[in-house]
This record gives structure tokens, sequence and C-alpha cells, in this order.
């Protein structure tokens, strides 16, 4: 069920979760706990512990996070423009269902961003960067005989990994997106 699922994922980002939820004011605590519970919720959609189509009522997530509806429905909104939630009017949000012809866009459209990204970093990666990326191959191969939700999770996180490296905000941005949604569209297709 999802409140199973989101109390899995909260629980795995506890520490994070648990320093950011403690008593205080302003922007910087409320924007910290939307944070963690778009974390949290990427990673049980990547994971598959959340299903496309399950549903994502407010009420139950603020409940599940300890945290007011409109927390949750800002979290939900972020996760809406990511394209890895849809809300439909007077249904609410939903994990998100791509089509065929998405999936196909998708992963044409990350192809070409990953050309970019690889062509910034030809030749001029780090001793240090090429660490970096060797112990995530490290984790995929290690998970490649275990779950598969993970190694879904890890290869899509190598993406990132690889993204980072080149510095460029717009290419983190636009690559973190991209890889989430095809991480999604891998569970379905």
């Amino acid at each position: 069920s999802m409140s199973t699922a989101l109390r899995v994922e909260r629980n795995r980002a506890k520490p994070r979760f648990r320093q950011t939820t403690m008593k205080g004011s302003g922007k910087r605590s409320e924007e910290d706990r939307i944070s963690s519970i778009c974390d949290a919720l990427r990673q049980a959609i990547i994971e598959q512990a959340l299903k496309p189509g399950t549903k994502l009522p407010e009420d139950s997530l603020g409940e599940c996070f300890g945290v007011g509806r409109t927390i949750a429905r800002q979290a939900l909104a972020r996760l809406t423009a990511e394209g890895l939630v849809e809300h439909r009017r007077n249904k609410g949000a939903e994990v998100a269902t791509p089509s065929w012809e998405e999936a196909r866009d998708l992963f044409d459209l990350r192809i070409s961003l990953e050309r970019l990204v690889v062509s910034r970093l030809a030749g001029n990666l780090t001793p240090e960067q090429i660490a970096i990326l060797r112990q995530h191959i490290a984790k995929e191969e290690a998970a490649r005989n275990g779950r598969e939700e993970s190694s879904v999770r890890l290869a899509t996180e190598f993406h990132t990994v690889l993204v980072e490296l080149t510095g460029s905000p717009v290419l983190i941005r636009y690559v973190q997106e991209v890889c989430r949604r095809c991480g999604l569209t891998l569970t379905l297709y």
C-alpha cells in the first residue's frame, strides 16, 4: 500500500528527515521538509515501491511525513513539475503513467543530453572524478544480482553523478529530471 511504501522510504531517509523536521520557523525549515518528502517519494517511485497509477492523497502524505496538507501539496506540485506525479482535476495526485510515445521521447531526449554531457567531460576528468565514477560502477555491479529496483535506481543515479561532474546547473537540472522520468518509464515497459 502507499502508506507502507512511504513509511519504508521515510525510514530510509530518517536521519535527514528527522533533522529537517525539528521545531523551527522560517522558509528554510519548510523547504527542507518539502525536499525530504520529494526525495523519499522519488526513491519510492524509482524503486517501484509506488507503482504508476498509485493514488497520493495529500492528507495521507501529510500524516505519513508528519506535515500539514499544505507542505504535502507543495511536494506533490514539485513532483508534478518533474513529471513523476500527475494531478487530475477532482481525482487528486497519483504516480505518473507515461505513455509509450512519452517513453520514446524521454529516451531520445536522454540520449541527446547525455551526448552533450559526455562531450563536456571527455578528456577533462580529474583522477578524483574518475574515482567517483568507478565507485558508483562498483555499487552497480554489486547490486546486479540483487533487487531489480535497486539496479534501476543505481543506473539512474550513475547518469546523475556523471552530469554533476560537468558543474553545469542547467544540465544537472534537466538530466536529473529526464533520468528520473526514464527510471519511472523503465518500471512500465
